[in-house]
């Protein structure tokens, strides 16, 4: 897990801060998007063909760790 943690950099230098794979300007929500959107892993790796599938791992090991670590307060519905 730790070696998929590193492929996550973040850098007020790149893309205002945002999460991104290591050594490129794709940011996780980006990744997190193309996949939600119908995209396969090996769609994205044939498009971007610098990264891996292993990024992609990465990308969703980080969304998960995030969502683990905060703290959700449901807004009650409006009336």
């Amino acid at each position: 897990m730790e070696a998929l943690r590193k492929r996550i950099e973040l850098n007020p230098e790149i893309l205002a801060g945002k999460p991104v794979i290591k050594c490129t300007q794709l940011s996780v929500q980006f990744i997190l998007g193309l996949l939600a959107h119908g995209e396969t892993p090996q769609s994205i790796i044939e498009e971007y063909n610098y990264i891996t599938e292993e990024d992609i791992r990465a990308c969703l090991l980080f969304a998960n760790e995030v969502l683990e670590s905060n703290f959700f307060i449901p807004l009650a519905p409006s009336k």
